[in-house]
């Protein structure tokens, strides 16, 4: 994964309240575990997103369907579909403009809670 999201592992804390000392130590792996679980969660949207908007997509040959897998770094919160007309055809298309918009209106819930699962 790409790791580009920075989580940073909390300080141990000592309070004294009221006359009773309280230690709050965490694991040394919290920071570690949580950066892994966000970046298997991002991984799965990226996929997901790829998957869930290809039917959306204007298709012709599926060119610009499949582009979006080699233009894509899987776990990085972006999708790029490389064709050299991807981008026209995303703001411009009489039909099937918008796919990923309207994907993501569709199936934002279902993803989310695909996400949630993943530990």
């Amino acid at each position: 994964m790409l790791g580009i999201h920075k989580i940073y592992q909390p300080r141990d804390e000592t309070m004294t309240v009221e006359g009773m000392t309280v230690k709050l130590k965490w694991s040394s792996a919290f920071a570690k575990d949580r950066a892994d679980q966000f970046d298997r969660r991002q991984a799965f949207v990226d996929s997901e997103c790829i998957r869930r908007m290809a039917p959306d997509t204007p298709r012709l040959t599926g060119t610009l369907i499949k582009s979006a897998t080699p233009g894509t770094s899987i776990g990085s919160g972006e999708i790029h579909q490389i064709t050299p007309y991807a981008r026209r055809q995303y703001y411009e298309h009489k039909e099937k403009s918008y796919w990923f918009e309207r994907m993501k209106n569709r199936h934002k819930d279902a993803i989310l809670k695909g996400a949630k699962r993943i530990v």
